[in-house]
Parts: C-alpha cells; sequence; structure tokens
C-alpha cells in the first residue's frame, strides 16, 4: 500500500507515520528527514539545502522529485511506503505518479490530518528544533494552504480526512480505522 501523510507544519505527520508504517509493514519515507540529512553533508548541495531550510522556503521540486524518486526505487518500498511531506505541489504530485507507474505502482490512499494553526504552533514550538521559530512556522502555514493543499484536488477520491487533535495514539487509531475502511 502506498500511502501520502499530507497535513499542515505541526499535524504530527512524521509521528504517525512512523507508527503507520510499522503496523502496514511499509518504510517511512520523510522528505524531511532526507532533506535535512543532505542539508548536514559538507557538499555544495547540503549548503544550499541548509540556507534553503533555515528560512521555511521549500526546496526546489526538481531536487526533492529526484531524492523521492531514487528512494522509491528502493527495494523495500517496491510493495508500498508511506511518504511524509510529499508531495508538496501538483507538480511533485504528478512526479510522484509518473515515479511510481515507471514501477507499476500508484498512490492508494492521501491521509489528510486536519489541525488548528495555533494548536500547530504551539506544538512545533514545543519541539525546540532550530529551524521552528514563531516566523518560520507561520510561513510554512502560509505554504501549505497556498501550494500543498490542491494536492488534495489532484488525488480527489483517495482522500481521508482525519482529526489530529488529540494524543498520538487517539490519531493513529483513527488514521488505520480510516485506512481499513477505505
Amino acid at each position: 500500500m502506498h500511502v501520502v501523510l499530507v497535513g499542515p507544519p505541526g499535524a504530527g505527520k512524521g509521528t504517525q507515520a512512523r507508527g503507520l508504517s510499522a503496523t502496514l509493514a511499509v518504510p517511512h519515507i520523510s522528505t524531511g528527514d532526507l532533506l535535512r540529512a543532505l542539508a548536514g553533508a559538507s557538499t555544495e548541495l547540503g549548503r544550499e539545502l541548509a540556507g534553503i531550510l533555515s528560512t521555511g522556503a521549500l526546496v526546489p521540486d526538481t531536487i526533492t522529485n529526484e531524492i523521492v524518486r531514487r528512494r522509491l526505487s528502493e527495494p523495500d518500498a517496491r510493495a508500498g511506503s508511506l511518504l511524509d511531506g510529499y508531495p508538496r505541489n501538483r507538480t511533485q504530485a504528478r512526479a510522484l505518479d509518473t515515479a511510481l507507474a515507471a514501477h507499476g505502482r500508484e498512490l492508494d490512499r492521501v491521509l489528510e490530518l486536519v489541525l488548528d494553526d495555533e494548536i500547530a504552533l504551539t506544538r512545533l514550538l514545543s519541539r525546540g528544533r532550530g529551524d521552528d521559530t514563531e516566523a518560520v512556522i507561520r510561513h510554512r502555514q502560509h505554504l501549505y494552504r497556498t501550494q500543498t493543499e490542491p494536492v488534495l484536488e489532484h488525488y480527489a477520491g483517495r482522500v481521508v480526512t482525519i482529526d489530529a487533535d488529540g494524543t498520538v495514539e487517539q490519531v493513529a487509531e483513527r488514521a488505520l480505522r480510516a485506512l481499513r475502511e477505505e
């Protein structure tokens, strides 16, 4: 099963993806983790990514699409994957469709995690990550609304919406129930 988790920053996509990937026995593919790892490298690309990530801007689609395409072609992702943080826009959604189709696969579900912006802000500020300032978080929230929410239209018919407010366990239960009911 190939699943994408979509939701505003702070909705718990990473947390839910880790648990769901174990339950579904598919790899959790976090573009944020992949990009942060590359940004930590002492390479030209690493320095470029570090600068982009520190401002809260989105990494260019060409870079992100290639990183995800390579990860999806690895053997452990053939039977399924749980994508967290990708696709962030329609261009990336089309690239994902192409990458999956190249291996005779398609996206099964999109789990949309819905959470109030103020609750998300509080969550993100409390985790203490260096790039989580209020200004950066607000900028990411704006980018989510303007660029990522339209991805839901691209995948109409495959989107399942769940409330991301609650404990990790409550949200996980809602997510699993939604995946099993579809």
